[in-house]
């Protein structure tokens, strides 16, 4: 992780891959696929982002092959050393700034905050909501300096505002149902 405990790239698609093979094993291919296909819509193709080896995961314990897999395409599931793995990478901070890595920190998350505890998935919330709420403050700084220049960056800075709004409100929404 960074020093402000937020996910490297490597650590995002280790999320990805732990959150998958909790829910369900899958074979390596299938792995594979489910992995490359989920970051790359949401981040597109990214070298950084695909260079995690499923095989790593294997060698340090964190996934394992079903015994009489086959040995061309195991099946593998998460350990108990992975699912630990997977809460920390769950729990980690998500960084402030719009980036396709924040995009998808956040997507994963969401697709896997059902595996955190109640009090946790709203800690998690607020962690966006705090994220988001910084994001917009500087969008709102940035617009009011260039407030009256000539082009089109306040127009783009209106439509972001208004996307981090709208973000901010379903947010706060998303967790008062997690609360009830």
């Amino acid at each position: 992780m960074y020093a402000d405990n937020t996910l490297t790239p490597r650590e995002t698609v280790r999320l990805c891959a732990l959150g998958t093979l909790a829910a369900d094993p899958l074979s390596y291919d299938d792995l594979v696929y489910a992995v490359r296909h989920f970051v790359s819509r949401i981040t597109g193709p990214s070298l950084e982002l695909m260079g995690e080896s499923i095989e790593l995961l294997r060698y340090e314990g964190l996934v394992e092959a079903e015994e009489n897999a086959d040995e061309a395409n195991p099946t593998l599931h998460i350990t108990g050393s992975g699912k630990e793995i997977l809460d920390a990478l769950l729990r980690a901070n998500i960084r402030a700034g719009s980036s396709d890595l924040n995009e998808l920190v956040i997507a994963l998350k969401f697709r896997f905050l059902h595996q955190l505890p109640s009090r946790d998935q709203a800690n998690q919330i607020d962690l966006m909501l705090e994220a988001c709420e910084s994001e917009l403050a500087r969008f709102e700084d940035l617009r009011k300096y260039h407030d009256g220049d000539v082009g089109h960056l306040t127009g783009w800075l209106d439509h972001d505002i208004s996307r981090l709004e709208s973000r901010l409100e379903w947010l706060t929404d998303f967790k008062s149902k997690l609360e009830n």
